[in-house]
């Protein structure tokens, strides 16, 4: 008897498990579907639930941490790749969810990132700046053309941070080869802002990072819904 009770438990178990990971495709593929559908994106983005078991905190409508990956997104003529949202404290009751009623749906703090890649820096940037890389937690650029009269070539660092327009783009030191001109006049020239403003957070971003592939910004908020989390 002894053993038939341990295969027992151990089947039930194994059908607990099995019905944790259904409950938990369930809704990761309901709220793929709905942010698909805010944002109008060709394909739902990957949703990730952490936490196991996953029933009781779908029970109890409270989940610690969900996870989106929803890759690139356009915002007018602006698009930006490697979109994640990251929230923590959601509230959303089952039946609500798998009935496809997201308006209860509430965030205690949602941060979104995104990289915004090179080859669109590039495409605001001033017509003298030809190559844009990184350079720890600048850029280096060079340079060509001729600014004020004056022949320009070489390279310069330039600092990049977050504004209310987007991503402010300043030189900060010149490099050797480059024309002699002060750094005040480069500044003033050859400044430029991209108009990455904000992120699917319903927030202004307000942290950019030096990456290989491109900038990485990011955007926080707290005490939201679902529905609150799309760019205004």
């Amino acid at each position: 008897m002894r053993k038939v009770l341990i295969v027992v438990a151990i089947l039930l178990v194994g059908g607990l498990i099995a019905a944790d990971r259904i409950g938990v495709r369930i809704v990761e593929d309901r709220i793929g579907r709905e942010v698909a559908a805010q944002y109008d994106l060709r394909e739902d983005p990957d949703v990730t639930i952490h936490g196991f078991p996953f029933l009781t905190q779908a029970i109890g409508g409270e989940y610690d941490r969900i996870d989106l990956r929803i890759g690139e997104y356009a915002q007018a003529d602006v698009t930006v790749r490697d979109v994640r949202v990251e929230m923590h404290g959601v509230r959303a009751p089952l039946g609500e969810v798998t009935g496809g009623d997201s308006r209860n749906v509430t965030v205690r703090t949602a941060t979104a990132s995104a990289v915004v890649p090179y080859d669109l820096i590039r495409r605001y940037a001033p017509k003298e700046i030809t190559r844009i890389a990184p350079q720890g937690p600048d850029l280096r650029v060079d340079l060509s053309g001729s600014l004020a009269g004056v022949p320009l070539s070489g390279t310069a660092v330039v600092s990049v941070r977050a504004t209310a327009e987007g991503i402010r783009i300043t030189p900060r030191s010149i490099g050797n080869g480059a024309v002699q001109l002060p750094v005040n006049v480069l500044r003033e020239r050859l400044a430029w802002t991209v108009p990455v403003r904000d992120l699917p957070v319903g927030s202004r971003i307000g942290d950019v990072q030096v990456t290989e592939g491109g900038l990485r910004v990011s955007a926080s908020a707290r005490n939201l819904r679902l529905n609150d989390l799309r760019t205004n």
